[in-house]
């Protein structure tokens, strides 16, 4: 499985991607701007044989943090490979870039979905863990999990000057006068 990007103007590529995942993607409004940020936001895309077979895109929020801001694999390609392909090709080209923190945002595991059962089971296997849960950031019938990743091991150089870094920037600007 190969995973080429960050790319842009990946919507004819994307869209029809979500339009085969209604379990996910039916809200119609939400289909679409997921398939308009494939086009301004970096998107990853994975092929099998040559033919997209599933699609990652990323929103930057810092110079520390990033999110998954839509992803989606074909049924017939789920559980071969094809996500965990986009998934790592974000997280380098991520870590290339500075970023500490990947986050996702999915359906809370108090909705009973069993299809976003599976994409929490996914993440968790991937690294993330559940951070926060916001029952009404989406709406009451659709309750928010965040999960978050750190992009470096635990004690690893680069994560260290990271936060060095981070620190003497937030203590300079906040200590007292």
């Amino acid at each position: 499985m190969i995973a080429r990007g960050p790319l842009t103007g990946q919507r004819t590529v994307c869209e029809p991607i979500l339009r085969a995942l209604p379990e996910w993607f039916g809200i119609e409004e939400a289909t679409q701007a997921y398939a308009e940020q494939t086009d301004d936001l970096p998107t990853f895309v994975a092929a099998q044989d040559e033919r997209p077979v599933g699609f990652l895109t990323l929103r930057l929020h810092s110079a520390y943090a990033a999110e998954i801001s839509v992803m989606g694999v074909i049924p017939s390609e789920q559980r071969r490979g094809a996500g965990r392909a986009l998934i790592v090709a974000a997280e380098t080209y991520l870590r290339g870039a500075g970023i500490c923190f990947l986050q996702v945002k999915t359906l809370s595991p108090t909705h009973p979905d069993p299809n976003y059962a599976r994409t929490r089971e996914f993440y968790f296997a991937m690294g993330f863990r559940p951070l926060e849960e916001f029952p009404e950031l989406w709406d009451k019938a659709n309750p928010c999990l965040q999960m978050i990743k750190c992009l470096y091991p635990h004690g690893s150089g680069t994560e260290r000057s990271q936060i060095r870094s981070l620190s003497r920037s937030t203590y300079s600007r906040h200590r007292p006068g």
